[in-house]
């Protein structure tokens, strides 16, 4: 498989498959395709299902197979961002954001990834439940805004506002704290919860989540009084 990313602020993957080679997506994410692309969709067993659901994604798989020659299919953002290729193998599984996976080669597997803080992260919202990209294969992801990424050394923390944590190796622990103080919850307008981040591990932050997009514009449009 060829890849090239075109496009900005909304860029498209365009993937080059000999025959016989497999994509995978899952959020009718595919914008175009050659017709020698044949579509399958299964679920891929009823735990992986399961796992994919509550990791933010479909339940159900879309596969794409060029058949009877080389063929093209092409895979488009959904929001204002990046698309980022990951290289996935053995000792390089990387934790997603949910509905950050795009499309993979078929050998990529996602399951879904907790938080070791089950009790504080069931209130952290976006930042809680995450996708483990596994297996081997390319990996395409969606970076909301810009990306900016920082190499955390053994026991090097930080700290993430809930939601702009895009990836992050494997190795990096992550966890979800409450806000300390009374008025910081309060009035300081940031929400309940961070996520803290601690390598060692690289990790990458999105600048602008959909979820922190969608809040600002509802609070720009006024209310029906």
């Amino acid at each position: 498989m060829r890849y090239k990313i075109q496009g900005d602020p909304m860029p498209v993957v365009i993937c080059e498959l000999d025959a016989g080679e497999t994509m995978i997506t899952e959020r009718g994410s595919m914008v175009w395709m050659s017709p020698n692309m044949k579509m399958e969709t299964n679920a891929g067993g009823i735990g992986k299902a399961l796992g994919r659901m509550f990791s933010g994604e479909a339940i159900f798989q879309n596969r794409y197979t060029a058949q009877g020659g080389p063929g093209l299919i092409a895979f488009a953002s959904s929001f204002p961002g990046n698309i980022r290729a990951i290289e996935i193998g053995p000792g390089k599984s990387i934790v997603a954001q949910k509905s950050a996976f795009l499309a993979s080669t078929a050998g990529v597997e996602l399951s879904v990834h907790f938080h070791k803080r089950v009790g504080a992260g069931l209130f952290g919202g976006e930042g809680f439940i995450m996708q483990k990209l596994s297996g081997s294969g390319i990996a395409f992801v969606e970076i909301d805004g810009s990306a900016v990424e920082y190499d955390l050394a053994p026991g090097q923390s930080m700290i993430v506002d809930t939601g702009n944590l895009a990836l992050a190796d494997e190795t990096v622990s992550i966890d979800v704290q409450t806000v300390k103080g009374a008025k910081n919850v309060l009035f300081g307008g940031e929400g309940l919860f961070n996520t803290v981040v601690t390598g060692p591990g690289r990790i990458t932050l999105q600048t602008m989540p959909l979820s922190s997009f969608v809040g600002t514009v509802a609070a720009a449009i006024p209310s029906k009084g």
